[in-house]
């Protein structure tokens, strides 16, 4: 643990990135999700030109953790018109935070998220918001720990199941 590292993917990280990304998703969600659901958003949303899309993005930044060159977590965060909802100019969306059940309870959601937020002063930004499943209640209490409140929800899709998310933020 005394060697975790945030590393700024490119493309040559494609397999790093699309490891991490099926793997805590799944973690995370299986349990509350149809199988088919969950494979078609995996597929859908983790493939190699979706993830190639999503790297080479002006607009967007993928940020891995590594414990010993092992891939512990990552987040995905969008500028401007990489957001995934308009109306919040001159903002930081983390798109994605998810860290491998292993290294829960090891700070390094907090490390991310100081991360962003270092990332947003950097950039003189308003305020970092993010969409969180209104059931992941651990995840709610971990935001709103690190300062963020809930400001609106929306719908996110996951196959064909239409869940909500709490919209959250931390003005800067």
């Amino acid at each position: 643990m005394d060697n975790l590292l945030i590393k700024e993917c490119s493309l040559k990280d494609i397999e790093k990135v699309k490891h991490i990304c099926e793997k805590t998703f799944y973690e995370t969600f299986s349990g509350e999700n149809t199988k088919d659901d969950m494979e078609n958003y995996l597929k859908e949303n983790f493939s190699y030109e979706k993830l190639e899309s999503e790297i080479t993005n002006n607009y967007s930044k993928f940020y891995i953790v590594e414990d010993n060159e092992e891939v512990a977590a990552y987040m995905k965060l969008n500028f401007d018109k990489a957001q995934t909802e308009e109306g919040h100019n001159h903002t930081l969306e983390v798109q994605r935070i998810y860290v491998l059940q292993e290294y829960k309870g090891k700070h390094i959601g907090k490390m991310l998220i100081q991360e962003a937020i270092e990332i947003g002063k950097i950039n003189n930004l308003n305020y970092i918001w993010l969409g969180v499943w209104e059931h992941n209640l651990a995840a709610i209490r971990f935001y709103e720990k690190q300062g963020f409140v809930k400001f609106d929800t929306h719908i996110f899709k996951l196959g064909n199941d239409e869940q909500t998310d709490n919209l959250m933020k931390l003005m800067l």
